[in-house]
């Protein structure tokens, strides 16, 4: 599941697409309402052409209330950046750009808006060109720019398939095994008692089990989990998630906080960090300076300690240690925001290269900055996992090829990996042998597909209740993979006893066909005229008239009938009846004609030649001539 978030300037029209998109309205609160600007995060969610849902958080847009707009923005996706068309760039739009740059959202799509209130063609084309200038060089910047009208429905159509196309190519999110969101919202529910809200990164959720709320450390269980309003059993990474937690009271947890599980994270107050300053800011940033930390959905006051220079220019990058109010969770690559409390400016962001660096660090040590420097370029483990999440599944040799890890350090790498859970060895005689060839497979994607595929093999049993199983090859062709991950996939399935195969087809363990009481009547008639002429029975024709080709197409499966010709079938019990004479006839004689056959069962010619042939093409018996002998 993924998340985009909005960003731009206010009054550019934000709530107003994400309604149009939607046919949810944002705006929670009366005082937005009132007022018509986003105060506040508000959420909706949609479904792309492909059947994926998305969620949307929409965030505000005026400086006032920029610092809302970071406690939802650090879980997106993909950026909607949203233009007016009437006015163009704004400072807001420079900000939020700003903002998104820092926080590395890779990508998405600009939405150039009120289109309905621009008709000069030539307007339009300058007001483009501004805002591909401003994109330049961003995260933003190959980003397709749709001009729409969230009123008229112009361009919406367009805009969807933007968004769409932006998603396709993300890897899923990796699943850490390590659970946490970062609360954006609190509210309680009567009945139900406290619920929160946020996007659910690193891990996943279930029903029933322990979290605790960080950084006070309060337990808690969780007792409902909702996304997009929908019950949910477990809830993924990725995905704008809803937990009602039992044994919390509301007033004890606010936003910013983490719901976690136990033992997977520690609070910090102390955080080495990569920094960039940008460079449109009003003065450079100093040693000891006091700014507002935004990390997560968490908002909190900081000083920082410049380390290794004595000052940060506007657009330099640079080591800081920050030491906070108050502690905070995070992990190592988590992106941050820093803002100067008064008056509010957004100073830059960047990386935390570490969570827990646990003392206060000499301002100018190389061995310090050293460290720094190789912490910042990211531990084998993680740049093993990186190539996975592109590949999703792929010889282990694959994966190390595209991490170029470093061949001394590799196999320590997988190790690591692969006992942590996080790539998973999917053939029988994987190694951790960097040369390995054996198919390995990145958690999350892995576990997806597993849900997909029995998804899809339940979507088939109730499109065809009367047929055995699906087939292999059109499971395969809706899943789009690989033969080879195909047969990974089923092998899965079938040791954890979830499916079975049958020659080339797979159904869900337990399926059965079974017949409903007007198709069984029709069944009960059908057999009795089989049983009542066994050797001169109703023809393929006949008996698709009486019951349906569905019900006679599971006749066939369940063996109750037996097609040995276009047109030609007998029961099971004569088929089986009928072979076995044949084969004691041919025993007696040593060879047989068809008239022989024919007057032994007191048949026509159609009903024993069918046989005959269809023993020939068995192996059973062979043709020589008029006469017909067993063969071998």
């Amino acid at each position: 599941m993924r998340v985009i978030g909005t960003a731009g300037h206010v009054d550019h029209g934000k709530s107003t697409l994400v309604q149009a998109l939607t046919g949810i309205h944002p705006d929670r609160l009366k005082e937005e309402r009132e007022r018509e600007m986003t105060i506040d995060l508000g959420f909706a969610w949609m479904t792309l052409p492909d059947g994926e849902e998305v969620g949307i958080v929409d965030v505000p847009g005026h400086r006032d209330f920029i610092e809302n707009m970071l406690a939802g923005v650090g879980g997106i996706d993909a950026a909607l950046f949203v233009i007016a068309a009437d006015e163009g760039v704004m400072p807001q739009t420079r900000e939020h750009l700003a903002i998104l740059d820092l926080l590395q959202i890779q990508g998405g799509v600009v939405a150039l808006t009120k289109i309905d209130m621009v008709p000069d063609a030539e307007w339009l084309e300058l007001v483009e060109d501004e805002v591909r200038q401003v994109l330049a060089g961003t995260v933003l910047g190959e980003a397709p720019l749709v001009r729409v009208s969230a009123r008229s429905g112009a361009g919406l159509p367009e805009l969807i398939q933007a968004i769409a196309r932006c998603l396709a190519g993300r890897p899923s999110r990796l699943d850490q095994g390590r659970p946490r969101l970062p609360v954006d919202r609190v509210f309680s529910m009567p009945g139900f008692g406290t619920v929160v809200t946020g996007t659910l990164i690193d891990g996943s959720l279930r029903l029933g089990e322990e979290v605790v709320v960080l950084p006070r450390g309060l337990r808690g269980r969780v007792r409902g989990l909702q996304s997009h309003k929908r019950k949910a059993e477990i809830a993924v990474p990725g995905s704008r998630t809803a937990i009602n937690v039992s044994g919390i009271a509301l007033e004890e947890i606010q936003r910013g906080d983490v719901i976690a599980h136990p033992g997977d994270y520690r609070p910090t107050a102390r955080l080495d960090v990569r920094m960039r300053l940008l460079a449109d800011v009003s003065q450079p940033l100093k040693h000891n300076t006091q700014v507002k930390l935004f990390i997560g959905a968490r908002e909190v006051l900081a000083r920082l300690r410049l380390l290794g220079q004595e000052e940060l220019s506007p657009g330099e990058e640079g080591w800081l240690q920050l030491e906070t109010s108050e502690p905070v969770v995070a992990a190592r690559g988590d992106h941050y925001i820093l803002r100067r409390p008064s008056p509010g400016e957004t100073l830059g962001g960047g990386v935390v290269v570490d969570p827990h660096p646990g003392r206060r660090h000499k301002r100018f040590a190389e061995a310090t900055l050293q460290h720094l420097r190789t912490l910042s370029q990211g531990e084998p483990v993680d740049l093993l996992l990186q190539a996975l999440a592109v590949l999703k599944a792929a010889p282990l040799k694959e994966v190390v090829a595209r991490s170029n890890v470093r061949a001394e350090v590799v196999e320590d790498a997988l190790h690591q990996a692969l006992e942590r859970g996080l790539m998973l060895p999917v053939e029988e005689g994987a190694t951790a042998r960097p040369g390995d060839e054996s198919l390995v497979a990145e958690r999350t994607y892995w576990l997806d597909l597993n849900r997909r595929a029995l998804d899809e093999i339940d979507r088939y049993h109730r499109s065809f209740p009367l047929r055995r199983g699906m087939p292999r090859e059109e499971l395969k062709s809706r899943l789009k993979i690989t033969a080879r991950v195909s047969n990974a996939l089923l092998r899965s399935l079938r040791e954890t006893g979830q499916v079975i195969e049958a020659g080339p087809l797979v159904s869900r363990a337990g399926h059965e066909i079974r017949f409903n009481p007007q198709q069984q009547a029709q069944v009960d008639r059908l057999l009795a005229q089989f049983n009542a002429q066994p050797y001169s029975p109703p023809s393929v024709k006949e008996s698709i008239a009486q019951v349906g080709e569905d019900v006679f197409t599971a006749l066939l499966e369940l063996g109750l009938l037996v097609q040995v010709a276009p047109e030609v079938v007998f029961s099971q019990q004569a088929y089986q009846s009928m072979t076995s004479q044949i084969r004691k006839l041919f025993q007696q004689q040593g060879t047989l004609t068809a008239a022989q056959v024919r007057d032994h069962f007191n048949t026509s010619r159609k009903y024993v030649l069918a046989l005959l042939e269809h023993l020939d093409a068995q192996g059973v018996t062979v043709r020589d001539g008029d006469v017909r002998r067993l063969k071998g």
